[in-house]
């Protein structure tokens, strides 16, 4: 059993809060552009005490109509979302881009679900929601984040998988904005999606860019990872709104955080890898001063480092492999 479904597992164990009722979140979205908006969440990770609010979504409001990206992390962020886009627009909601099915980013599409809205994302994300993953991870979002998770809360699929099969953007109009919906898959999941919108220059980048503080890499391939930064910048866009953290109107500078994080996992882990050390003993000797002071250290570093040392093993023994 892998370190993640040990977690999983002791989450599970934990004694599920009284059903109470909930009451209604307020969010106000910023605004970054004419006509995009967003909504940051908190720093570290998902909690009780900020409700699981600790991830970012966002809209562009058109004549014809709003587009989102992602969906907050619980039903009741969802419906907070979707009360705030009616005090900025009375535009319907047309279109929900879904940026991977990590729980913290799609939980909130219950509330999002209706007549006339078409929910979008990666194909990939069909194999997520018939995993056994992504039911362990609803009972722990359930035992952990009562009453914003319970039994009432659904795994949300899409109305229309995209499959990039010619290997190019899904590109789509409305009230005369135009959209590019970007693969980045394999990266930080096996479903992530970039959305631009290009009359305001803005890159919604999913968890592929974090601003401020240290990404959550898990299993991610983070050598695709690297790639899809480099590439990131290709669209030009003159702000980045991340997964986590605050809008970046410098993306090349903010992005350097993440590369360093990423690269210096790689270099150690891989290090140890090669001299056969265990994970334990790689993690202990490697020097954290750097990071240990960004928000989401305590949380997410251990895996991090534990799912890069899994990937360099892996990496280490394709090599050997194509080497014979």
């Amino acid at each position: 059993m892998n370190h993640f479904r040990r977690l999983l597992l002791l989450a599970a164990l934990l004694p599920v809060l009284p059903a109470q009722a909930a009451p209604d979140i307020v969010l106000k979205p910023v605004k970054v552009s004419p006509h995009v908006y967003y909504f940051q969440g908190e720093a570290g990770m998902a909690s009780q005490a900020n409700r699981g609010f600790m991830s970012n979504a966002g809209f562009v409001v058109t004549p014809a109509g709003v587009v989102v990206y992602d969906a907050l992390a619980t039903p009741a962020l969802g419906a907070a979302m979707m009360r705030a886009i009616r005090l900025v627009t009375k535009a319907p909601l047309k279109m929900v881009i879904v940026g991977h099915y990590h729980a913290d980013h799609f939980y909130g599409l219950q509330a999002l679900r209706q007549p006339g809205v078409a929910i979008a994302a990666h194909r990939n994300g069909r194999d997520y929601l018939h995993s056994d993953l992504a039911r362990e991870r609803l009972a722990q979002r359930r035992a952990e984040l009562a009453p914003w998770v319970n039994e009432q809360t659904e795994l949300v699929s899409a109305d229309r998988w995209l499959d990039f099969a010619d290997g190019q953007p899904w590109r789509f109009e409305l009230g005369g904005l135009h959209f590019r919906v970007i693969d980045s898959s394999g990266a930080h999941s096996p479903e992530d999606l970039l959305m631009l919108v290009e009359e305001d220059h803005v890159l919604f980048a999913g968890d592929l860019f974090f601003s401020g503080r240290l990404p959550y890499v898990g299993d991610a391939d983070s050598k695709r990872w690297l790639q899809a930064l480099d590439r990131m910048l290709d669209a030009q866009p003159s702000v980045v709104i991340p997964g986590h953290g605050p809008a970046s109107r410098a993306p090349r500078q903010d992005m350097l955080l993440t590369q360093r994080y990423l690269r210096y996992l790689r270099e150690q882990m891989g290090s140890a890898v090669q001299e056969l050390l265990s994970f334990d003993e790689a993690y202990a000797r490697t020097d954290w001063s750097a990071f240990k002071d960004y928000p989401a250290f305590s949380q997410a570093n251990r895996l991090n480092a534990y799912g890069t040392y899994l990937l360099m093993e892996k990496e280490s023994l394709e090599t050997g492999k194509e080497s014979k």
